[in-house]
């Protein structure tokens, strides 16, 4: 109060006994703040800040900075105090009917004070991973800033939002305030982790693998990069380490999927120069199968396998590979051949 000046300590005398909702708004005086709101202790700690948030909203601020509520002369332990703040800052920033604030700030004093805070981010990103941006991620933004997308030739960035929370640490001295910025970076950097995938495949990854890997971003705790310029080309992951395991499993499968497909089609075009099956197509001229149901058909018929299910122009049908007919599902039929290509067409 004695930082504010004479003038808000004559406004809240002049307000006293006129609060509603539990506070009352003065102007800013000598601090560096358009408007201070002044609460009335009742140790409802979530309650309170949610009022105060909504508060914001309605009239309009852009920002708003709280202390640790309580943990003063109310005596209430900072652990409770973080755990409620959070919860009400989280709840708030879920509703799709926020407009104008932009930005919630904690001001710690006590350095003792950052590790309960800190845990209590860490719970809600342990426990709600896929719906709640990472605070780490959001640590890691305000003191190292966003990453930006690089310009490189063949190289893919995925844009990532990132939304920035910032903790005001003050302390005794510089040197504590150094040391508190110092302890903080520490943690972050323990949680991050980075792995890097190469393989020819890579290069052959298209809208579809691009989707997956843009999707996998947004949900996890993760920035991926694509470098298509190097030889093999590298898929880069890094972010919170368990993250960036888990999805580094999801693209090593996406990348065997990949070169499954391409042998897969590889065997399909040599056996296609060997023999061509088709189907009395409706002018009556055969049809070839497409090159990968050419190869099915042939590996069944080479393992005397009495039926193969295929697909000819969107619909089902079941190959009766002896008497090589195709039956759909309300019994029409088509007659099959099986050319080799010593034979001629």
């Amino acid at each position: 109060m004695d930082a504010a000046g004479s003038q808000v300590a004559y406004e809240c005398a002049q307000y006293a006994g006129q609060y509603q909702n539990g506070f009352i708004t003065t102007q800013g005086g000598n601090l560096l703040c358009s408007k201070i709101i002044h609460l009335i202790t009742d140790n409802q700690v979530k309650s309170q800040v949610s009022k105060v948030l909504h508060e914001c909203e309605r009239r309009m601020y852009k920002s708003v900075a709280f202390p640790a509520i309580g943990t003063g002369q109310a005596g209430l332990s900072s652990a409770k105090v973080a755990d409620e703040m959070l919860d009400a800052i989280v709840e708030f920033a879920r509703q799709k009917s926020v407009q104008h604030l932009q930005a919630v700030k904690i001001v710690i004093f006590q350095t003792n004070m950052l590790t309960d805070f800190y845990e209590s981010m860490k719970k809600r990103e342990d426990s709600d991973s896929s719906t709640i941006e990472s605070w780490l991620s959001m640590f890691k933004s305000f003191f190292w800033g966003r990453k930006q997308s690089s310009e490189k030739k063949k190289s893919t960035i995925f844009e990532k939002k990132v939304n920035l929370v910032t903790f005001q640490i003050c302390g005794e001295s510089q040197e504590k305030v150094d040391e508190t910025e110092s302890w903080i970076k520490d943690l972050i950097l323990k949680e991050q982790f980075e792995s890097i995938i190469s393989d020819e495949a890579i290069e052959n990854f298209d809208e579809t693998q691009f989707a997956i890997l843009e999707d996998l971003q947004r949900r996890k705790q993760v920035n991926i990069e694509i470098l298509n310029k190097l030889s093999p080309p590298q898929i880069k992951i890094f972010g919170i380490s368990r993250d960036v395991c888990s999805v580094s499993l999801e693209v090593q499968e996406m990348v065997h999927q990949i070169k499954s497909t391409e042998e897969e089609q590889s065997k399909a075009d040599l056996l296609y120069n060997l023999v061509e099956w088709r189907y009395l197509g409706s002018n009556d001229s055969f049809v070839a199968f497409d090159k990968l149901t050419n190869m099915q058909l042939e590996h069944a018929k080479m393992a005397k396998k009495p039926y193969l299910n295929v697909r000819i122009k969107k619909k089902n049908y079941k190959v009766d590979l002896n008497t090589l007919r195709a039956t759909d599902d309300q019994g029409k039929t088509k007659i099959l051949q099986r050319v080799t290509k010593d034979e001629g067409k």
